[in-house]
C-alpha cells in the first residue's frame, strides 16, 4: 500500500472514529483476517475500545502486518477448539480481562458455542458481540437462546460490494490455480454449491466468462432466484457433481460431506470461499482414498479408478492472492465500529441487532467523501 494510500484510510477511520466514539469503554476482543491493509482497522477498534488482543485466523496472516500491529496489541493464537470448550474459553478471558466489561468482534462464530457459559460464569460482564459474516450470524441465530445482544453487520447493505469482489476474486484465484496445472476454465462444466451473496456473484463471473454453470442450493427461494438469472438448477445433486469439472462450496456451511466426493467427476477441481472444516468434511472421506500434493497450491485424492482435486487444502482459495477487494472493505469495518457504539451505549436487549439506517448512510457517505475520487 502507497504512503497517500495509508493516509487516506486513516483518515477514513480518524473521521468513523470521532463520530462513534464513546466516553466510557469496552475492553475488546478482536477476531479477523490479518490482512495487508488490516492494521488501519486494529487501530480504529482500538481508539474506540479497550483492545486487548487480536486473534487472526491462521489461514489469513500477513507477516507485515502482524509485526506492525504486535507493536502495540498482543496477538493470540486462534483455533475452534480454543472457544468451543467452556473450561478453555473462560480461562482465556479470565487471565486476560478479569472482572472488566468485554464486547467480543467476531468473525465466523467462534464465540457461539459457549457464549452462554461465558455470559453466566465470566467475572466481569460479557457486554456483546459484534459479528462479520454470514455463517457466524447464522451460528448465533441458531443458538436456543441468545444471553446478550449480538450486532450482525453480516447482511447489511454495506456489506453487499465485499461479497460481489470477494466472488470475484473467488473465480479469479480457482482459474489461475488450475492455469498453473495447465488447465482452463473453458469446457469445464461449474457447479456453484451456495447461491447467496457469494455464490451469486461468483456463478455470475463464471457464466460472464463462457462456462456452463449449474447451481446447488437447499433453499427453494435461492433456486428460483437462480432459474431467474438464467441458471440451470440442480434437481439432482449427485448427478450435478459427476457432471462438473469445477466445484465452488460457498455455503457457509457444509458443502461436500465424506459420502459426496466418490461423486465428483474424474479430475474435478474443487475449491471453496472459507475456511475447509466450515465447508468441506473431509474427515468422512472413504479411507481408501490417498493425498498428494501436485503442485504448491493443489492437493490430488485419488483412489482406483477415481481422482479429483483440492485448491488451498480446501481454504478459500482467493487467499492465494491476497483476497483484497480494495477500499469497499473498509464499509464492513466502519459498520463493526458503529457496532461496538451500540453495545457500549449497554441500551440493547438480548439478539441479534443490526446498526441503523441512519448510521449505514453516514459511513457511506463518509466513504464517498475519501475514496470516491
Amino acid at each position: 500500500m502507497e504512503s497517500f494510500e495509508r493516509a487516506r484510510r486513516d483518515a477514513f477511520f480518524t473521521k468513523i472514529v470521532s463520530r462513534f466514539a464513546s466516553d466510557e469503554q469496552a475492553t475488546t476482543f478482536l477476531i479477523t483476517h490479518l490482512l495487508p491493509e488490516r492494521p488501519g482497522f486494529v487501530r480504529a477498534v482500538a481508539a474506540t475500545s479497550r483492545l486487548r488482543a487480536v486473534l487472526p485466523k491462521p489461514k489469513s496472516i500477513d507477516p507485515a502486518a502482524r509485526r506492525e500491529v504486535e507493536q502495540s496489541i498482543p496477538v493470540d493464537a486462534l483455533s475452534r477448539d480454543l472457544f468451543s470448550a467452556t473450561g478453555t474459553a473462560l480461562d482465556y478471558f479470565e487471565t486476560r480481562a478479569r472482572g472488566e466489561r468485554i464486547m467480543l468482534l467476531d468473525i465466523g462464530g467462534y464465540f457461539a458455542p459457549t457464549l452462554a457459559h461465558l455470559h453466566g460464569h465470566f467475572s466481569g460482564q460479557l457486554v456483546g458481540v459484534v459479528e462479520d459474516t454470514e455463517n457466524g450470524h447464522r451460528r448465533y441465530a441458531d443458538l436456543e437462546k441468545l444471553p446478550c445482544p449480538v450486532v450482525s453487520v453480516a447482511r447489511s447493505p454495506l456489506k453487499e460490494p465485499e461479497d460481489f469482489l470477494i466472488g470475484q476474486s473467488v473465480v479469479f484465484s480457482a482459474e489461475a490455480v488450475m492455469r498453473g496445472r495447465g488447465d482452463i476454465l473453458h469446457g469445464r462444466p461449474a457447479l456453484v454449491i451456495g447461491f447467496g451473496k457469494l455464490g451469486s456473484s461468483i456463478a455470475r463471473l463464471l457464466h460472464a466468462k463462457g462456462v456452463l454453470v449449474t447451481v446447488y442450493d437447499v433453499d427453494p427461494v435461492r433456486r428460483t432466484q437462480a432459474l431467474a438469472q438464467g441458471f440451470t438448477v440442480a434437481r439432482d445433486r449427485e448427478r450435478a457433481l459427476n457432471d462438473a469439472g469445477l466445484v465452488l462450496c460457498a455455503t457457509g456451511a457444509i458443502s461436500l460431506r465424506g459420502e459426496d466426493f466418490p461423486h465428483l467427476r474424474n479430475g474435478a477441481y474443487v475449491a471453496t470461499v472459507t475456511s475447509s472444516e466450515d465447508e468441506l468434511e473431509l474427515t468422512g472421506l472413504p479411507a481408501v482414498y490417498t493425498r498428494a500434493k501436485v503442485s504448491e497450491h493443489v492437493d490430488r485424492y485419488q483412489t482406483t479408478g477415481h481422482y479429483f482435486y483440492l485448491a488451498n487444502s480446501g481454504n478459500a482459495v482467493n487467499f492465494l492472492h491476497g483476497a483484497s477487494v480494495g477500499p469497499f472493505i473498509y464499509l464492513v469495518q466502519a459498520e463493526i465500529i458503529a457496532g461496538i457504539s451500540m453495545l457500549t451505549r449497554g441500551a440493547l436487549p438480548s439478539g441479534i441487532h443490526e446498526v441503523s439506517g441512519a448510521d449505514r448512510a453516514a459511513i457511506a457517505a463518509i466513504w464517498l467523501n475519501y475514496f470516491n475520487r
